[in-house]
């Protein structure tokens, strides 16, 4: 339906559920998303309807269903006993409505919908913005390129690991297990996102002794390796920590994203000179029920706008309920451009090793990732090293379209890792 007004729009596409029909519901949420009131009130003229209301641009209809996804109460009032209308639908809203603002973008897409009574099922599955829109958000800073710049490492991906235990050591044990993985040829650690400022190792203590370790080995590998310090913590902790992070030396910081927040992780993003490594813990609860929640395309956007750089997006045969394939529809996600803003890199984890990189490049065709793996670097039967050995040497055996046993025939830590950790 063409817009009668000039008007620049961005758009959500929703899986919705409804006790009343899906043409009906779709403009129930455009007006209570926009300009909509329940009775005609003084003031919403014509001309603020057409300056402000959100339009309904695409219906797809799906198979009804009998019994509804969620419990409402308004539909119990009403009577109603299904069927229950299903269809995936377009919304367009008026950036005037909105603007630079992820709080109020959030509230306008995410916000009072999924309360409404009408609606017993509900998940926000894409957006699409103007690039002038997307243009007034910081975005990444550094993305892909700029942290293969600071990390020193092009034509493969990152190997990367996560320190473990993931509570429990004192700064000192945290130095000594990064200095094995340095002198193991690791590219990026991470903390745990269950560590960030404890009483038992403070996060400076934590800095200072694990910095001098990367500078010793920067040295010897002509690359610092990137740690990614947690940081997460208010903002003005979090500015404070990045900052000491910085004038350390260190290259990279992380947050846990949703609990930091859409405006913690803004403010964080125009203040930092550091690359932000998004994890996303607590994720399965905005998107696991498919008929709630989030979709990750749509999701995934909204923390490019925010500015970050890296962002987790689970494992294939990880320990985790996901599909192998909506692993890889995330990180496919993570690299392709919207409206302007820049890839960012997709970091795979949990339950990883060397023998799943053919599957992830297989489906990726793309080297821009981080793969990070716990036991299968740390618990490899020959160490630290050979893990690290291992994962690079399943990449070279990827990207060569090369069986892994046959590539394992000449390379001893990735014959090993195949013996330990089981053919994938």
């Amino acid at each position: 339906m063409p817009v009668p007004y000039p008007r620049t729009e961005f758009t959500a596409r929703y899986f919705v559920e409804s006790s009343v029909p899906s043409e009906k519901v779709a403009q129930v949420i455009a007006g209570e998303q926009s300009s909509g009131t329940f009775l005609a009130l003084p003031g919403e003229t014509q001309a603020l309807k057409e300056r402000s209301r959100a339009r309904v641009t695409r219906i797809e209809v799906l198979p009804p269903v009998l019994e509804p996804t969620l419990h409402s109460a308004h539909a119990q009032r009403q009577g109603h006993r299904g069927p229950y209308y299903r269809a995936e639908i377009d919304i367009a809203f008026p950036v005037d409505n909105v603007g630079a603002n992820l709080p109020s973008l959030l509230a306008t897409v995410a916000g009072n919908l999924f309360e409404l009574g009408e609606v017993t099922g509900l998940r926000l599955l894409d957006l699409e913005f103007p690039e002038h829109y997307a243009a007034a958000f910081a975005g990444p800073a550094f993305g892909i390129e700029g942290t293969r710049r600071l990390a020193g490492v092009h034509g493969r991906p990152l190997v990367g690991t996560i320190v473990k235990p993931s509570i429990g050591l004192t700064a000192a044990q945290t130095a000594e297990l990064v200095d094995d993985l340095c002198a193991g040829g690791i590219d990026f650690i991470k903390d745990d996102e269950l560590i960030a400022n404890p009483p038992y190792e403070p996060f400076e203590a934590r800095l200072a002794a694990v910095m001098p370790v990367l500078h010793r080995h920067a040295d010897r590998l002509g690359r610092m390796p990137m740690y990614a310090f947690n940081i997460s913590g208010s903002i003005d902790d979090m500015l404070r920590q990045h900052d000491a992070v910085a004038a350390a030396g260190g290259s990279c910081v992380m947050v846990s994203v949703n609990w930091v927040g859409f405006a913690g992780v803004e403010h964080l993003r125009k203040h930092a000179c550091l690359p932000i490594h998004g994890h996303r813990n607590g994720w399965g609860a905005f998107t696991r029920h498919p008929g709630l929640g989030f979709a990750f395309e749509a999701w995934q956007k909204l923390w490019r706008l925010a500015g970050v750089d890296h962002l987790h997006v689970n494992g294939p045969r990880s320990k985790f309920w996901e599909p192998d394939e909506s692993v890889i529809r995330s990180a496919q996600a993570c690299l392709r451009p919207f409206a302007g803003v820049p890839a960012v890199m997709p970091v795979f984890s949990s339950g990883q090793w060397a023998g799943l990189a053919p599957e992830i490049y297989r489906h990726l065709h793309s080297t821009d990732l981080m793969h990070l793996a716990g036991g299968g670097i740390i618990g490899h039967p020959d160490g630290t090293a050979a893990g690290v050995q291992s994962m690079c040497q399943g990449w070279e055996a990827a990207v060569a379209g090369t069986d892994l046993a046959q590539h394992a025939q000449n390379h001893p830590a990735l014959r090993r890792a195949l013996e330990h950790f089981g053919r994938p």
